[in-house]
């Protein structure tokens, strides 16, 4: 199929090239031969007249011409995708369909847990796959790679439509023999005791309550430990006189195994608004649209 001389499918050959940047990752990712791809690319730089990638060392670099073209191949692709590869038509208790979800540890221990217990007896042919948010987990979501993002309203795209699952505030933990909070937890407790924190990735939305906390009281935690996930922080206070401030939820959960005692956080810390987004794209997608109805369903139950 052409369109002014250009072979239609090397747009997929090129969104996949200007995404990954690399022969032999773009050539996976579209199930061709690393050979193919060289050949495509050959073919797409001589109809744009531009080198489009260049090699920089072992990386390859866009040109501008290519910088342009990412956001408009993007979105052709995916206005295809959305109005003519889309079925009509849904039915989750026949239908089979691989459905990418960006969540937190958080989400994953909250929400997706009764979310796949839904799911298994309404639409059994989903498969759920659960991706980490890594650096600018929203990028995902805008190239087409993921079909929902689970995350705080303040750091949704505003491009896209979304949301609201549930709201969540904050306890602070400690263990049941910690020397220093006793009776009850004042802010100079607060502050004289070691933290316990969540570090993420670069970049990662979720690992900003250090910044807003010393934003609005203009001081510092004594981070002593710091971990990969939320919900590991409970269990790394046990047996020091440490404390870890978490999202009341999983506090909850880790009352119910561990030796601890929650207190409520001297520091008024706002609220979550937990949310859910959507490509602008697939918003009348049925499967999408079926989903995002019974995420937001099982939300209003955690």
């Amino acid at each position: 199929m052409r369109f002014n001389k250009l072979d239609l499918n090397l747009l997929v050959i090129l969104n996949a090239l200007l995404t990954e940047r690399n022969i032999t990752h773009a050539a996976e990712k579209v199930f061709l031969s690393q050979s193919a791809t060289s050949s495509a690319l050959a073919r797409l730089r001589a109809y744009f007249n531009d080198d489009l990638l260049v090699a920089s060392g072992r990386q390859m670099t866009l040109t501008p011409r290519a910088r342009e073209l990412v956001e408009p191949v993007r979105e052709v692709l995916m206005r295809i995708d959305t109005t003519i590869a889309t079925q009509p038509r849904f039915d989750p208790a026949s239908e089979s369909r691989d459905v990418v979800l960006l969540v937190s540890d958080y989400t994953t221990a909250v929400l997706v847990p009764p979310l796949l217990a839904a799911l298994h007896a309404e639409a059994p042919g989903l498969r759920l796959h659960l991706r980490d948010q890594h650096d600018k987990p929203a990028d995902l979501l805008e190239r087409g790679d993921a079909d929902f993002l689970v995350i705080p309203s303040q750091y949704l795209s505003k491009e896209h439509p979304s949301a609201a699952l549930f709201e969540d505030d904050y306890l602070c933990v400690t263990w049941e023999g910690n020397s220093r909070v006793r009776d009850r937890l004042t802010f100079d407790d607060y502050l004289a005791c070691g933290h316990v924190t969540a570090a993420f990735s670069s970049g990662n939305p979720l690992s900003s309550f250090d910044g807003w906390f010393m934003e609005s009281f203009d001081v510092k935690r004594r981070v002593e430990v710091t971990a990969p996930t939320l919900t590991a922080l409970p269990s790394l206070v046990i047996g020091t006189d440490r404390i870890a401030t978490v999202h009341r939820r999983i506090a909850q959960q880790a009352m119910q195994t561990l030796p601890v005692r929650v207190w409520e956080p001297p520091p008024r810390i706002p609220r979550l608004v937990q949310m859910l987004q959507w490509h602008k794209h697939r918003n009348n997608d049925p499967a999408i649209r079926w989903l995002r109805e019974r995420i937001v369903s099982v939300a209003a139950t955690v």
